[in-house]
């Protein structure tokens, strides 16, 4: 290859379609304390946030410390519970990865869910031993649309910035991303185009992708 460039790929609606579990999940957590929260508002503010942001906007108070991790757990058992038999990529996300392996691209993954989540995808997605990076809501201080993450992750796989592809589904992904200064492919599964920043593509799914598509956006 002529450069070498990093592909990072966010996990929720990015690797797995798990955003309606995770509705599942809070609709049960929400209704033990007497919440409802609409399709909307779930759409506005559940995707692609942190917990503490979610946990602090639906109570409307702040969230932190003790209670934060406990109730984290709570809801995230939930989720993994509800999902564990579910759990499917996202149509030819595997074949795109081994493709841009077989290319000498670096990857990586990075969430902002916790680690529990991600190693209960990975132990059914089999791409583990293709990362070059793997970083969870506990490697970081700052949540999503801060960069840290992706920076982060860049850092870990040798590589800058301008080097690296972001594939994101939510409008804080996709921030944190162009935050950190890098290209990204907005992955259609919880929002329209018009709902999310501009992206350098956008795609419903990874079956028509592959290296070769890709690599075009660094001209």
């Amino acid at each position: 290859m002529n450069q070498e460039i990093a592909v990072i790929f966010d996990m929720d609606g990015v690797i797995c379609h798990t955003n309606p579990y995770h509705s599942l999940a809070f609709r049960h957590f929400f209704s033990l304390r007497n919440l409802a929260p609409t399709e909307e508002e779930f759409a506005q503010h559940m995707f692609g946030k942190s917990n503490s942001y979610i946990f602090s906007h639906f109570f409307n108070r702040p969230v932190s410390g003790t209670e934060l991790l406990e109730l984290e757990e709570e809801k995230e058992g939930l989720f993994r519970e509800i999902y564990k038999d579910h759990i499917e990529p996202i149509a030819g996300i595997v074949e795109f990865i081994s493709d841009l392996e077989s290319h000498g691209v670096k990857l990586g993954v990075a969430t902002s869910a916790p680690y529990a989540n991600l190693e209960l995808i990975l132990s059914k997605v089999d791409i583990r031993n293709k990362l070059g990076s793997i970083m969870a809501s506990e490697d970081v201080k700052k949540h999503k649309p801060d960069p840290e993450v992706y920076l982060s992750s860049a850092m870990k796989l040798g590589v800058s910035p301008a080097q690296c592809l972001v594939f994101e589904d939510s409008y804080s992904g996709i921030s944190a991303a162009l935050n950190a200064g890098m290209r990204v492919v907005g992955v259609l599964t919880s929002h329209s185009i018009e709902e999310l920043p501009k992206c350098d593509l956008y795609i419903n799914d990874y079956q028509d992708l592959s290296y070769e598509k890709i690599i075009h956006l660094f001209d």
